[in-house]
């Protein structure tokens, strides 16, 4: 049994990370800024549970945790995610995306942790030159949160080379599936579908993304936590396809009988309709395929419909 400390651990991705590390007997000291109901609910079954409230921005707590739990490794799940959602706050994102980490990477230095595995994303590539792309694809990142991450990226590389620290980035892509909890796609297309009504979008219906369904990005990230030595320092994890938008609206026309789900190709994607898209296109997975042994096991239709049954106990509980 290792014990495992989740950073951003009552958010979406984190409290995944969470349950599938307990499920398969690890321990784990699961940290957030705000602890969530869910997750204290989760220490109330699983003694091997933990949960500290930290800030990583403050460093007194950082190092605090690190120097007192000791973990054997650390997954670092938290962020404030998304193009849009740091597009606003650009000042915040660079706080708590860079400095939280190098805040607890340093952290790691002082208490003598190695291993940290970082959620990152194909938003460090910036444009896609190719629509299939491998991680030696150059990162010029077009938002403040692929910035953000890049960045995040570097300063791992920084204490691997100066203290020893092994930082592996996992690239993943658009992740969804059940209670995501930003508005975008599929969860308005499927929310809209289970309510009956009909949803056109205007824009962006040709715009090619890997779509990736959150049970396989965990399942590539505790791959990465788990290979003994790694030759790579990141790993695209994703499906290696890219279904375009309208793509996914015609997977969630045909999953729910009766809905009308369409896009149109007016103009380009925009995150929440504001900030333009950078190219997308697929993740190719071939490194992770061979080093880690990932592999996918939800393709687009799949994952739409474990999303879609998902969020139907969630809407009927909801209007009980």
């Amino acid at each position: 049994m290792k014990k495992i400390l989740v950073t951003g651990a009552s958010g979406w991705l984190g409290a995944e990370i969470v349950r599938t590390l307990l499920a398969r007997g690890d321990a784990v000291i699961a940290t957030d800024v705000a602890i969530s109901p869910a997750t204290t609910a989760l220490a109330a079954r699983y003694p091997q549970l933990t949960t500290i409230t930290a800030d990583l921005c403050e460093w007194p707590q950082v190092l605090g945790m690190l120097s007192t739990h000791r973990p054997d490794a650390v997954i670092h799940a938290a962020a404030i995610v998304g193009v849009i959602q740091c597009a606003d706050i650009p000042l915040k994102a660079n706080r708590v995306n860079v400095e939280g980490s190098i805040n607890l990477f340093e952290a790691m230095r002082i208490a003598g942790i190695k291993r940290v595995v970082h959620v990152s994303t194909e938003e460090t590539y910036g444009d896609f030159l190719t629509p299939v792309i491998d991680e030696e694809h150059p990162q010029k990142p077009l938002s403040v949160y692929g910035a953000t991450k890049l960045a995040v990226e570097h300063y791992g590389r920084i204490y691997s080379r100066d203290h020893g620290l092994e930082c592996i980035n996992v690239r993943t892509c658009w992740v969804y599936g059940p209670h995501l909890p930003r508005l975008r796609v599929p969860r308005t297309f499927v929310e809209a579908a289970l309510r009956g009504e009909p949803l056109h979008v205007d824009d962006g219906a040709q715009l090619a993304v890997d779509q990736v369904y959150i049970a396989d990005t965990v399942a590539g990230l505790l791959l990465a936590l788990d290979k003994d030595q790694h030759r790579y320092d990141s790993y695209n994890v994703a499906t290696g396809v890219a279904p375009t938008i309208a793509d996914v609206a015609e997977a969630v026309n045909r999953a729910i009988p009766g809905a009308r789900i369409s896009v149109g190709s007016r103009g380009p994607y925009r995150h929440g309709g504001v900030v333009l898209s950078a190219t997308k296109g697929a993740l190719d997975i071939s490194r992770a395929r061979a080093e880690l042994g990932y592999e996918p096991k939800y393709d687009l239709q799949r994952g739409i419909e474990a999303t879609i049954e998902a969020t139907r106990v969630a809407l009927a509980r909801a209007a009980a």
